[in-house]
């Protein structure tokens, strides 16, 4: 079944929203996330006594909204800022620069908006040493060095293929994932040592940990004709649909020694509207394979098909709000019971709103939906 005519029939679902609608309230939600003093996205947009405010700033959140700003100006729309003047900024002073993690998020982000910047900024940033020199990558966290990953691939698509150890690196960042993965395709947070401490870090990763080493391995199959590369990723998006939710939600931890979830909450609104979607398409541009059920169903939990029969959309705002979480006594003993291969559904006097909203989230939104 095609992708709108799943659409159709979720409309009986109260509140449900077509992507282009919610495209469009994203990008008025985050012009009110702007930090226009100091040409940045802010950290957390949250709701308090007073009403909305911003809290912190954040280059790392600000690529990603890049990101999905000019995915919308490309399919005809409006960004209420401007993206190339902002990545400029970042640009200008990279010494915020203190992971591989965010070092691979500003090679994606160049490649894809300014891609004529790449090579200098390759140079600039060293990201030639990126696996040896920063922490993150020597660790082996495995949503860093996806973006590490995804960063070098993007490059190549750019066409920049020969830049100096990128071949290297892209076999590197690729073992180093291959590593973290476990039979199921579940990954877990970060590489063994073979110390004891850390041991559950290592064993168990969190849904973002399974959403960006996918779309990296999805994107280095297109790119280079890999099979094996694209067999990674559709392993791993299958066993994750097979994992998800009665309502379409996403869990937020995972056991890759068992293949199993280990935490249910949070359930993260970015999770449905974005991150599962955006995983998922990248899958099926690979391999053709169609994700499309498990894609509207993520959707319809932030519309009111969720735990709490709530509609997350804020229009009035242009937000969505975060998450459903446990209330601090029960978190616990919902991680105690999976871990043992019980299940357990929370109660809604149990479940909490967050009501906050960051701006990748909206930025990872219109990524994924943008002309789709």
């Amino acid at each position: 079944m095609q992708l709108a005519a799943l659409f159709e029939r979720e409309r009986g679902v109260a509140g449900f929203r077509s992507t282009a609608e919610l495209c469009r309230l994203a990008v008025c939600g985050l012009a009110a996330m702007y930090e226009e003093e100091h040409e940045l996205f802010c950290h957390i947009y949250a709701r308090g006594n007073a009403g909305m405010h911003r809290r912190g700033l954040s280059p790392r959140y600000t690529m990603m909204t890049l990101l999905g700003l000019r995915r919308y100006e490309r399919t005809g729309g409006r960004s209420p800022v401007d993206v190339e003047a902002v990545l400029g900024r970042l640009l200008r002073d990279t010494s915020w620069i203190s992971n591989a993690g965010d070092l691979g998020l500003l090679l994606w982000t160049c490649a894809e908006v300014l891609p004529e910047t790449v090579p200098s900024t390759y140079r600039q940033v060293g990201a030639a040493d990126a696996l040896t020199r920063f922490a993150d990558a020597r660790q082996g966290f495995t949503m860093e060095v996806a973006w590490y990953l995804t960063g070098l691939i993007a490059c190549c698509e750019a066409g920049c293929a020969d830049l100096a150890g990128q071949p290297e690196n892209i076999g590197a960042a690729r073992a180093i994932l291959a590593r973290n993965c476990g039979d199921a395709g579940i990954y877990g947070h970060r590489s063994a040592d073979g110390r004891l401490s850390g041991y559950a870090r290592r064993r168990i990763g969190s849904f973002a940990d399974q959403v960006y080493p996918t779309i990296a391995f999805a994107r280095l199959s297109s790119v280079l004709d890999d099979r094996d590369a694209c067999e990674m990723a559709i392993r791993t998006a299958v066993t994750m649909c097979d994992l998800q939710g009665a309502m379409g939600e996403w869990s937020w931890h995972y056991d890759a020694q068992t293949g199993r979830v280990v935490n249910r909450y949070p359930v993260y609104s970015v999770h449905q509207h974005a991150m599962g979607p955006m995983m998922l398409f990248a899958v099926a541009e690979a391999s053709n394979r169609n994700f499309d059920e498990a894609i509207c169903r993520s959707l319809a939990w932030i519309s009111g098909d969720n735990e709490l029969q709530r509609d997350f959309v804020e229009p009035e705002l242009g937000l969505i709000w975060r998450s459903i979480y446990l209330r601090r006594a029960h978190r616990y003993t919902d991680a105690a019971l999976r871990v043992a291969g019980l299940r357990r559904e929370a109660a809604g006097v149990e479940l909490q709103i967050r009501y906050e909203c960051r701006p990748y989230e909206l930025g990872w939104l219109l990524y994924a939906f943008a002309g789709k």
